[in-house]
């Protein structure tokens, strides 16, 4: 996918594809990179053993700007990862949606509490070294996750799921793991340890954020730094499509994993379709660990400087009358004033707060788009990853390239792009209501089941309240918990090899009670085809990360443009602790509770309610929906008002002169017909 889009977009690639501009490059000669080197370790690529005069040749914008977004790409690859496992974590150690909503934003938390402080003092050090820290402790996020497969194994109730399993399990088969209808109340399940893997899930995530933090901040102002603001948007354009292939490919592989059982050596006797099939989700995270340590290694070799920033400096203090720049005191004292500064910038306070809202609503569908696709249209976690990560997020990655060629080729202006901003927020408010529209009947008709399972005197009669979910399929097509819920006394197998359960005392039509032969359930639940519903979903989600991927550049550009020099690394810092405080903190905690109140069935155990294994998908569609479109619709709001304060900010350097284009146009013909430009 990504050499298409190579083709597609070729004007973006010549600003990428040298350190300097075209007039730049050729006043370098042979000679230039031993003077270059000289300068200084501040300009030397490589560190310890990795060092020598070969890599200084990788020392360029180009190469930053490649290494970064691949560096960025394994980055979102993790936490990708992580969204598309969450409901297999949820069955696997029985956690709420409410307390997977707190465990996701461990990563907040820590990228609040450290992002402002690190990018203020480590803004001043070596910025890809601390960003070579930060992907490290994403290695100790992705081993501390995958561990606990290892501590825990794949858990009793998924082996009792294998062939291998099966006559083991028969055998040591006890009260309360029975099925059938129970003549007294059977006790509750114990869970031993239950909180200690949510504990190891939220102190993984915790670790991640500080690598999180320092990646973003400091790689984001180290690029804008080493570039002219006229290669800015086409540099952030490139790098940000290619950390957004992070989320395609980690949905991807989480798909594959999924797909094998959580023991890939037993044989399942259930489909992957079944709400009780585990996929091993404890696999990505090796090689994932691997990864990561990769692009820590290359990370740590970028120098502090980069060797044409250098001249491009030296060149400008030659000229400077004012001659050397002050260094600039850190303090805590002078970071308190460039706080009062900031807080004074209606651009900045503005397209903050719009960022936030947008988030808020939007955070909702970040983490639990794959759980909304198997509940809502009854398709396999790994379907759903695959359309919520290659399909939708492809599509991200368009409206990325897309929107960096606009801006690179016709330079709008601030109020352009604010005025963008909010129609995508609009846009996007518009599409979300559709998915209100977009329901599966069938899916929808299981909600029958909560009057099934509560209130029921004859399937109270039978002492159901700790039965594992294990539904059951009646000859008319309604779908039962359990067989206990169904009242059934006896089990069997069929001509078929399928499980069969007879006596089913609580069936509720009237002919089946009067022929008592005709009793009977088969095990799974009844086929729900939402097959069609779940593609015209695809499709509007598609399109709205589309429009909503076109507008992170010129949001991003705005946020840089809109303060001052010395204050760019800490005002990003500062608003990503904003946006953790605000957005990505409370956002999935709030809708995780939202989502477990419209629960039907919940998986019991001694110490909580477990996972839930059944919604009441109209109403939750409803009130997700319209809730997530309420914080996005007043961010387009916000965005409006920072058309109106955005009126004297400049995006772009007014002295590029008309050779400069002369030139990058001569050169964008040069490497076109480059036979070894990709």
């Amino acid at each position: 996918m990504g050499d298409d889009h190579k083709e597609e977009t070729p004007e973006i690639l010549p600003f990428l594809s040298t350190g300097q501009t075209y007039s730049e490059a050729r006043r370098i000669q042979p000679g230039d990179e031993q003077k270059i080197e000289d300068d200084g370790p501040d300009t030397a690529c490589g560190f310890w053993l990795f060092q020598g005069r070969f890599l200084q040749r990788f020392s360029t914008e180009k190469m930053y700007v490649i290494l970064y977004g691949l560096s960025g790409c394994v980055l979102t690859m993790t936490f990708a990862y992580f969204n598309a496992t969450i409901t297999t974590l949820e069955k696997r150690y029985k956690i709420p949606t409410k307390i997977s909503g707190i465990i996701s934003v461990g990563n907040d938390i820590s990228t609040m509490l450290t992002a402002a402080v690190l990018g203020y003092y480590a803004g001043n050090g070596h910025r890809p070294r601390w960003m070579g820290i930060g992907l490290l402790t994403i290695v100790a996020f992705c081993l501390l996750s995958g561990s606990l497969h290892f501590i825990y194994g794949a858990g009793e109730d998924a082996l009792k799921l294998t062939r291998e399993y099966g006559g083991q399990a028969e055998a040591n088969d006890t009260q309360q793991d029975q099925k059938l209808c129970q003549t007294s109340t059977s006790g509750c399940v114990q869970d031993v340890g239950v909180w200690v893997p949510q504990a190891f899930l939220f102190g993984a995530q915790l670790i991640s954020g500080v690598g999180q933090g320092l990646f973003y901040t400091l790689g984001i102002s180290y690029m804008d730094d080493n570039a002219t603001k006229s290669k800015t948007p086409a540099m952030l354009s490139m790098s940000t499509f290619l950390r957004m292939l992070g989320p395609a490919i980690g949905y991807s592989l989480a798909a594959v994993c999924l797909r094998m059982y959580i023991e890939p050596t037993m044989e399942p006797l259930i489909a992957r379709e079944d709400p009780r099939w585990l996929g091993a989700w404890w696999l990505g995270w090796l090689i994932l660990s691997g990864m990561s340590l990769i692009a820590a290694l290359v990370m740590f070799m970028f120098p502090k400087e980069l060797p044409s920033t250098r001249e491009r400096r030296v060149k400008n203090r030659q000229t400077d009358s004012k001659g050397e720049t002050d260094v600039k005191e850190l303090s805590i004292a002078d970071m308190l004033k460039s706080v009062k500064r900031l807080a004074g910038n209606k651009v900045y306070v503005h397209n903050t707060m719009a960022s936030i809202l947008y988030f808020f609503g939007y955070m909702a569908y970040w983490i639990f788009t794959p759980k909304y696709i198997e509940t809502q249209y009854r398709q396999s976690a790994a379907m759903a990853t695959m359309a919520t990560g290659t399909v939708a997020l492809g599509f991200s990655a368009v409206g990325v390239l897309i929107s960096g060629y606009v801006i690179s080729k016709y330079k709008p202006s601030a109020r352009a792009m604010a005025s963008w901003n909010a129609a995508v927020d609009f846009m996007t408010v518009a599409g979300i209501l559709c998915y209100v529209a977009i329901g599966c009947e069938g899916s929808d008709s299981l909600n029958s089941l909560a009057t099934l399972s509560a209130g029921d005197s004859c399937s109270a009669s039978c002492h159901c309240d700790y039965v594992h979910y294990a539904p059951v399929c009646t000859p008319e097509n309604i779908t039962y918990i359990s067989a206990c819920h169904a009242g059934c006394s006896e089990e069997a197998m069929d001509d078929l090899g399928r499980t069969i359960y007879t006596g089913c005392k609580c069936m509720t039509s009237s002919n089946l009670i009067a022929d008592p032969e005709t009793q009977f359930a088969l095990d799974g639940a009844c086929p729900v085809d939402c097959f069609n519903q779940f593609l015209i979903f695809l499709s509007v989600m598609c399109l709205l990360k589309l429009v909503g991927a076109s507008s992170k550049l010129t949001n991003l550009l705005i946020a840089l443009r809109c303060i001052p020099q010395e204050d760019k690394t800490f005002a990003l810092g500062l608003g990503s602790m904003a946006a953790s405080l605000l957005g990505f903190i409370p956002s999935p905690i709030f809708f995780g509770w939202l989502i477990d109140n419209y629960c039907l069935v919940w998986g019991k155990t001694c110490s909580n309610k477990g996972n839930c294994w059944l919604y009441d998908t109209k109403s939750l569609r409803y009130a997700l929906n319209l809730t997530a479109a309420s914080f996005i619709f007043v961010a387009g709001f916000l965005n409006i008002s920072v058309w109106y304060h955005a009126k004297n900010l400049k995006i772009f350097d007014e002295d590029e002169s008309a050779d400069t284009h002369v030139e990058l146009e001569e050169y964008t013909l040069t490497k076109k017909k480059s036979p070894d430009n990709e």
